[in-house]
């Protein structure tokens, strides 16, 4: 199959084929004419690769998941390997959440203190998971 018709077939775009191709994840054919083609299993590799980047994982951390990419990888039991890297990825995740909200509420008391509290930043009227609060 063609990248438009893999693309299509995993809900994806030419341009992150190519990006999962140079980083190693998926390989291809050259036809005669240089058009890339890629044989059925690359959809189920594909689908793998989203579904591991939906999880916050990325590129990075996929190569590790290679030898498993061919099969159900959200229903396969994790490997210690992946077990680290998942673990190591949500650490770093939590950090740039935890450094986000200190940064906001930096910003927030700052906003408070220049306008005498006449000013309310609209994140104030959010709740933690970005709901408006009083709706």
């Amino acid at each position: 199959m063609r990248i438009g018709e893999l693309a299509r077939a995993t809900g994806t775009t030419a341009r992150a084929l190519r990006h999962y191709e140079q980083a190693g994840l998926i390989s291809l054919q050259r036809a005669p004419n240089g058009y890339r083609i890629y044989d059925e299993r690359a959809v189920v590799r594909v689908r793998n690769i989203r579904y591991l980047l939906a999880a916050g994982l990325t590129l990075d951390d996929v190569r590790v998941f290679l030898p498993c990419l061919d099969g159900d990888v959200a229903a396969a039991p994790p490997s210690e390997k992946g077990l680290r890297v998942a673990l190591e990825r949500l650490a770093v995740l939590n950090e740039r959440i935890t450094a986000q909200t200190e940064a906001r509420d930096r910003l927030e008391a700052a906003l408070r203190q220049a306008t005498g509290g006449r000013i309310r930043p609209r994140m104030c009227d959010v709740d933690e998971l970005g709901r408006r609060r009083g709706s």
